[in-house]
């Protein structure tokens, strides 16, 4: 059963910005991983599913409610974390959250408790002088704190760092086991990977495909730097066949996309003294996805 539904959400802003017949569904669940460039819609589509945006044309429906006439309704067993968090900054954090246990009417103790302590969150101070990390803890915690069936989540570990990542992968994983439903926007493409099991594209306000995280992740191209003991071995390796992107002296560039087992097995036959294999980031990833699609077309 779908959870969350878009059926050609249209929204025009001029100059070709917006969103434009968008369509995609999210199952119970389900962790969906939203991506694109800067720029591409995401937050846009965000924006009506939250109820702030009346579209143009389509619809967008959370639980069967209508996102923008039923808001208040969908709002009662939802999460949301913004792009940009605003807060009463003259409040405490612990004054937030006890305001937000107000606004849901009731009281989350415990796991309001549990979520501080997963995120290490010390909420005595005021917002105004917390971190950007902080400032993006407290999002989370409130974010999470009522136990909600669904959530939105736009970019939800901006600022954290890698532990805080983490934790947050887990969390996601452990709800998604009790059966929650989420929408993660993310420019973090091994927190998608290890959140999501299906991910929509964006580029310029359309959806361009849906893939499985697998299916993502075989289509990365990985750029390893090796280090040989001499240039003769730098020279053998690269007669192996795989795509050389630079050579300079012992030292070989190559990248590999799909399968990693081939390169993997070539490497115990040349005098390799040092691998570095540095991150493709999701953007090197969708300019090689829009490229290879433009080029089918």
């Amino acid at each position: 059963m779908a959870e969350i539904v878009l059926d050609r959400l249209t929204k025009r802003f001029g100059e070709n910005k917006g969103v434009f017949g968008l369509s995609f569904e999210v199952g119970s669940g389900e962790a969906f991983g939203f991506i694109g460039p800067n720029g591409a819609g995401k937050t846009t589509a965000i924006r009506h599913l939250m109820g702030f945006l009346n579209p143009d044309a389509g619809t967008c429906q959370i639980r069967g409610m209508d996102c923008r006439t039923q808001a208040a309704s969908i709002h009662r067993d939802l999460g949301y974390v913004p792009g940009e968090i605003g807060f009463f900054d003259e409040m405490r954090g612990e004054e937030y959250l006890r305001f937000c246990e107000r606004i849901r009417k009731g009281s989350f103790a415990r796991r309001k408790r549990d979520l501080l302590e997963r995120f290490e969150l010390d909420a005595s101070g005021r917002i105004k002088k917390m971190s950007k990390g902080m400032k993006q803890k407290l999002g989370l915690i409130s974010a999470f704190l009522h136990d909600p069936g669904v959530l939105v989540l736009d970019e939800p570990t901006s600022g954290l760092d890698p532990l805080m990542q983490a934790r947050f992968v887990e969390l996601v994983r452990e709800e998604k086991k009790r059966g929650k439903t989420l929408l993660i926007s993310s420019h973090s493409f091994e927190e998608i990977e290890k959140t999501c099991g299906r991910v929509g594209i964006l580029k310029e306000g359309r959806l361009v495909a849906v893939r499985s995280s697998e299916e993502l992740d075989a289509a990365r191209r990985r750029v390893f730097s090796l280090t040989f003991a001499s240039e003769r071995a730098a020279e053998a390796f690269e007669a192996e066949g795989f795509e050389t992107v630079l050579r300079s002296g012992r030292r070989l560039d190559v990248a590999v996309t799909g399968e990693l087992a081939p390169f993997l097995a070539a490497l115990p036959r040349h005098p390799v003294t040092g691998l570095d294999a540095p991150r493709q980031t999701l953007e090197e990833a969708f300019m090689r996805f829009y490229g290879e699609r433009a080029n089918d077309e």
